[in-house]
């Protein structure tokens, strides 16, 4: 099966919900002229990152009553949408969160499970931590999701990799760090090194979706890319500019990567909760 996959890499208007469901809605409409199947829109997409006390005012409720989620909804009607928003839930706690809409349907909602609080970030100030990972099924296959400091931690997509995630689906919003290194800002170096192992460790695809912009002094530097089950990119860049990037993929490619290097086949997952119990009880003694 191929996959017309979309990357959103767009600049949403901090704390303007309005704004940035328009943006939403337009970049659908041409996503789907150009044939794309699935779009990813970066972290916290419909409202900018820094939101700090703008959060019960700009969160979202994940069911059709909300009036904002209802136009989410109903975009997803003919092609596989992945937004990011602050999440309220029924107890009035707020989430970073994604949510894979398709069919007019919520598929899946994850809620971020680290949230940095160090350098620059102040993320568990304002939200909650999200305490579950878990792959979904889609019309593409068994999908996973993680948004940004997740995927710094090696367990999420180890997690989802073996509950049956054939496809990562990364997004973020990361602020430019360090000096330029040739072609790159110094901070993009680590994230791309990160995207490019977890395709080779755990021969999937990555597709991850940053954004652009400017806010509060902070510069994100796009670079949303789609890495292949051997770990090559098919697609890097653009940096510091909105774009639709666009790249085709064959899920064919995974029975071809995992036949020469069945590191799926061989992984021992009994084996890690073994020593990890035993880890826990030495460390609680």
């Amino acid at each position: 099966m191929r996959i017309n996959i979309g990357l959103a890499q767009i600049y949403p208007k901090l704390g303007d919900v309005a704004h940035n469901l328009s943006l939403h809605l337009e970049t659908a409409r041409q996503a789907r002229a150009e044939s794309v199947d699935l779009l990813i829109f970066p972290e916290l997409s419909m409202t900018g990152y820094q939101v700090q006390d703008l959060v019960p005012e700009v969160a979202l409720r994940s069911d059709p009553a909300d009036p904002v989620f209802t136009q989410l909804l109903a975009a997803s009607g003919d092609i596989d949408i992945v937004v990011g928003f602050v999440h309220e839930d029924a107890r009035n706690r707020f989430y970073i969160a994604n949510a894979y809409l398709a069919g007019g349907e919520l598929v899946h909602l994850h809620h971020k499970l680290y949230l940095p609080t160090y350098a620059m970030f102040d993320e568990s100030r304002y939200f909650a931590q999200g305490n579950s990972v878990r792959a979904f099924d889609t019309r593409f296959g068994r999908v996973g999701m993680l948004i940004c400091e997740d995927f710094w931690h090696v367990s999420p997509p180890y997690l989802l990799w073996l509950d049956g995630a054939d496809i990562l689906i990364l997004n973020s919003s990361s602020p430019s760090r360090g000096l330029n290194e040739g072609e790159r800002m110094l901070g993009t170096r680590w994230v791309e090194h990160v995207n490019q192992a977890y395709g080779s460790m755990f021969t999937s695809y990555i597709l991850h979706c940053n954004r652009v912009g400017y806010e509060d002094g902070k510069n994100f530097w796009g670079g949303s890319s789609v890495v292949d089950p051997d770990g090559e990119f098919m697609t890097r860049g653009l940096y510091f500019d909105e774009a639709l990037i666009t790249q085709e993929i064959d899920l064919n490619q995974l029975h071809r990567t995992r036949a020469r290097l069945p590191l799926l086949r061989d992984e021992r997952p009994g084996l890690v909760r073994r020593e990890l119990g035993r880890i826990l009880r030495e460390s609680l003694g």
